[in-house]
């Protein structure tokens, strides 16, 4: 039977077809059913409706924000902003139009930060760093593992990160991996070690990025 899968599924049924025939996760996991399938695609479908509603209010907030705003009003916006960046995109769908608005909207508020902030060297400075680390971030946020992984109600479980990452293409693996501090770093690469060591015929890529796990390598 050949299943319905979407053309730009979103991060649950995004998962689901990372362990469909992949020797590094459980046997057990390894086959999609269409029970599972429809599961995924539900989990999807509900996530993007939520995010939807939601959206229209935060953008509602946003054009509507009168100029001499508190500035507290004004950085929970932005950080409603950010959020929604970061959870779009992992949705289903196309959702570069909405990513595009969201980082338009973004600019607005900045610009009236920024004002807000005068000719103060300091406040002017920490602002451009902040800019800096969300360009930063966004890109990151190119990466569908990347948005999966930071989602609250991530598919992702803890077992389930070894394999993954193993499985990932070269750029989403290094992309992902800066997710991790150091401390995480160790307990990944201990995990990565652990499954490897299971796989006789483990690729030699796959051993390759065992070794780029290590804080040390990446730093």
């Amino acid at each position: 039977m050949r299943l319905p899968f979407s053309q730009l599924p979103g991060r649950y049924e995004r998962h689901l077809l990372r362990k469909w025939d992949n020797p590094l996760f459980p046997q057990s996991e390894r086959t999609i059913s269409a029970e599972s399938l429809e599961e995924a695609q539900r989990l999807d479908h509900e996530e993007l409706s939520e995010f939807i509603v939601d959206f229209r209010k935060l953008i509602f907030a946003a054009v509507n924000l009168q100029p001499h705003a508190d500035s507290d009003t004004v950085l929970r916006i932005k950080e409603r902003l950010d959020k929604s960046y970061e959870q779009s995109a992992g949705l289903a769908d196309d959702q570069r139009e909405t990513r595009e608005a969201i980082a338009r909207l973004t600019q607005i508020i900045m610009a009236a930060v920024r004002k807000g902030a005068g000719d103060d060297p300091v406040a002017l400075n920490e602002l451009a760093q902040e800019e800096a680390a969300r360009s930063a971030h966004f890109e990151l946020l190119a990466y569908p593992l990347v948005a999966d992984l930071l989602a609250p109600d991530s598919p992702i479980s803890a077992d389930d990160l070894a394999p993954t990452l193993l499985s990932a293409p070269e750029a989403e693996f290094k992309a992902a991996v800066t997710l991790f501090d150091d401390d995480q770093l160790v307990l990944l690469h201990r995990d990565v070690q652990a499954l490897l060591e299971t796989i006789e015929d483990a690729t030699e890529d796959a051993w390759r990025r065992l070794a780029l796990l290590k804080p040390e390598t990446l730093s």
